[in-house]
């Protein structure tokens, strides 16, 4: 994960995101104001606390995977401009992927796992294997060039921005909270990727060509985006979470239009295969991951309770 400012006495996301700081801002302007302030932490006496943990640990890593492969493109990016705006896409991921971990720890604190540091989210984080990972494959997969990550970045914040739009209104108030302050960064998130890929789509050949590959690339892995586990329809029926079938025609009509507007097709591409009927939200994962997931947990795990 990528270190943010943390006070010393913070002993995890909900404290650590508290500190209001006048002049300082959260990548496109959010703010650090404490999105849980009067929120009410505890779990609703009617939702199933387990249920609400793994649904948390899904959006969490989610946001917590995308930001490692976007945090990837430091010196790496075609102008500092840019490499700095997917820097701060990333720690915005990296602080919903915080407050969702932390909530799902405090919603079940038997899947922490032991051992190594005190920090709920980070235990989550540097602590568990890749097949209890529960991100969509779509986040992990190796970066390509730059408009394979745009054209990534086009996808993922579209279909998240719709789900947190719904989130919002969620029964469960810190999940709501957290989804609140995330439609803020997931729409600059989405705006910047759009702008890219309608300059690339509608430019030189050799621009256009890439962007079509690179959409080409992303498009077989959004089909897993709409498919339901069994969690996320049972929270979705009890109005805590979101069904991701719902999702689908107003994810499809915002790429439609983008794409439209930078003169590209729709990429007819098969989608990606499951494995025995299984994907990223059952813990079956691409090989890309281990490797991410390789270099992510390297420190944590070779210094256990290291604090710097």
């Amino acid at each position: 994960m990528i270190a943010v400012a943390v006070h010393p006495d913070d002993e995890s996301a909900y404290q650590a995101l508290a500190e209001v700081h006048d002049d300082a801002r959260w990548a496109f302007g959010a703010g650090f104001d404490d999105p849980l302030s009067g929120v009410d932490t505890a779990v609703p006496s009617d939702v199933d606390g387990p249920a609400l943990a793994a649904y948390c640990l899904m959006l969490g890593d989610d946001a917590l995977v995308a930001a490692q492969r976007l945090t990837e493109w430091c010196t790496r990016a075609p102008e500092l401009e840019e490499e700095v705006a997917l820097a701060n896409v990333a720690l915005d991921l990296l602080g919903q992927a915080r407050l969702l971990l932390a909530r799902a720890a405090a919603a079940d604190p038997a899947m922490v796992p032991a051992g190594g540091t005190e920090v709920p989210e980070d235990a989550l984080a540097y602590f568990r294997e890749q097949h209890e990972f529960r991100n969509v494959r779509l986040c992990e997969l190796a970066n390509g060039d730059f408009a394979h990550t745009v054209a990534r970045l086009l996808v993922f914040s579209s279909w998240r921005l719709a789900a947190f739009s719904r989130l919002a209104g969620s029964r469960d108030p810190v999940l709501a909270a957290i989804a609140a302050k995330g439609v803020k960064e997931l729409t600059y998130h989405r705006d910047y990727a759009a702008r890219w890929v309608v300059r690339l789509g509608d430019s030189t050949p050799v621009a256009r060509e890439r962007i079509e590959r690179g959409l080409a690339e992303v498009w077989p892995w959004v089909e897993e985006l709409y498919r339901p586990s069994t969690v996320e329809s049972r929270l979705a029926a009890a109005g805590v979470a979101v069904e991701p079938p719902a999702l689908g025609s107003e994810v499809d009509s915002v790429l439609a239009e983008v794409l439209g507007r930078a003169t590209l097709a729709v990429p007819d591409v098969p989608p990606a295969a499951l494995v025995a009927g299984r994907a990223g939200r059952d813990g079956v994962h691409t090989e890309a991951l281990s490797y991410l997931l390789a270099e992510m947990q390297a420190v944590a795990r070779a210094h256990p309770g290291a604090t710097w």
